[in-house]
């Protein structure tokens, strides 16, 4: 299939759709999340709850989903997720009582437990060959793009009150319908009892290959949810005075970044290999780590900033392209599913492992104690992964 037939392809827009909506919780409000610790009276680390309660749900809840839509169909899981995301998020418009909106956090975050998963499932599904990492780095541009308008949108929304960002998740619902009405059920060849399906994947599951990547996993995203989602705009605005609009333009270029970069790691994998690819993403993340508290001057800040975006290109399309070509066919949701738990996982603990590291030195200390993590990602990629036991059989 060449590019131009997989844009005409209309499972694709379906699963662009998807991702636009696994991402919208986190990203559209991190801009708000100043003004609205003001509002209502909370700490930082307080308002990083809003981050963990809306996470905390997926690393119990993904795997069992990643399982049912390997027994029964994708579409039987994205639907009543889709709808939860939507009614929950949006109730938190009307509330003004922190403990009703964490749990109403928890509850939106049922609703996207299996989104960011099932999302790259449906890649696996209905793309092979070389479609697959194009098709994977194209949905990982579409996320950027969607993390860099979201902050924008949740920015602008929060200059008119902390609240109106949680109108957003209402665009679920059109979402819903358009998995009910525009994508068909994958085929599914999955003929083993529920006893069989355990024996096989638990014994697939224990690859040293796969496990690296899911230590790589949370590393990523205790690395994202943490020093980036979490700190940076406390940081931005105590060290710049920046206010929700100008926290939210400096967010997206990061993800402006990814977007662009995305694109290419089709190419990019055809011609160096995955590995590299991902050694390149974590080399990238400790020299950001590092720079960023040290950097007073708002211009010169934006490198690091570009360069983060560019670590995150080359790294999540390249984890999940090389889980999903380790995954059987008959295992990929659940594969994909438990991906998803060990990044919901990285999430949930973001904001609790970084906040360790600000609570002893500040901004500063968050900031190397994510360096140190990058460290560790490092040290799986070069003790626990080689280029030919992850490329596509």
């Amino acid at each position: 299939m060449t590019k131009d037939s997989l844009f005409k392809n209309r499972k694709l827009y379906v699963i662009f759709s998807i991702t636009l909506i696994a991402v919208m919780g986190v990203a559209s409000i991190t801009p708000a999340m100043p003004q609205m610790a003001v509002a209502l009276n909370l700490s930082e680390t307080q308002i990083g709850l809003l981050i963990s309660a809306f996470t905390l749900p997926g690393i119990f809840l993904t795997p069992l989903a990643g399982i049912y839509a390997d027994r029964k169909g994708r579409k039987k899981i994205l639907v009543p997720s889709l709808f939860i995301f939507a009614i929950a998020g949006f109730s938190i418009f009307f509330i003004r009582d922190f403990y009703t909106i964490l749990l109403l956090r928890v509850l939106q975050g049922v609703g996207a437990a299996s989104l960011g998963s099932l999302n790259v499932t449906l890649i696996g599904d209905f793309f092979k060959g070389k479609q697959r990492p194009a098709a994977m780095g194209y949905n990982a541009s579409v996320l950027s793009l969607s993390t860099a308008i979201y902050p924008l949108l949740g920015g602008a929304l929060a200059g008119i009150a902390w609240y109106y960002p949680f109108v957003l998740p209402l665009l679920a619902i059109p979402v819903g319908l358009f998995v009910i009405f525009g994508m068909e059920e994958p085929k599914s060849e999955n003929t083993q009892n529920l006893k069989e399906y355990f024996r096989t994947i638990s014994k697939s599951i224990l690859k040293k290959e796969v496990l690296a990547i899911f230590v790589l996993s949370v590393i990523t995203f205790i690395i994202l949810y943490g020093t980036f989602l979490t700190y940076l705009p406390f940081l931005l605005h105590q060290q710049f005075n920046l206010s929700a609009p100008g926290i939210g333009i400096i967010l997206s270029l990061s993800s402006i970044t990814t977007a662009i970069l995305a694109t290419q790691v089709g190419k990019l994998t055809n011609r160096f290999g995955s590995l590299i690819l991902l050694k390149t993403a974590f080399f990238l993340y400790l020299i950001v780590l590092l720079l960023v508290p040290n950097i007073n001057n708002l211009f010169l800040f934006i490198l690091p900033v570009l360069i983060f975006g560019s670590a995150q290109a080359l790294n999540i399309p390249s984890l999940q392209t090389v889980l999903t070509n380790l995954a059987p066919d008959n295992q990929r949701a659940a594969f994909m599913s438990l991906n998803g738990m060990v990044l919901r996982l990285g999430q949930t603990l973001g904001p609790l492992i970084i906040g360790v590291g600000f609570t002893i030195s500040g901004l500063k200390g968050a900031y190397y104690l994510g360096a140190l993590i990058s460290i560790l990602g490092l040290f799986a990629l070069f003790t626990m992964l080689t280029e030919d036991k992850i490329k596509q059989k």
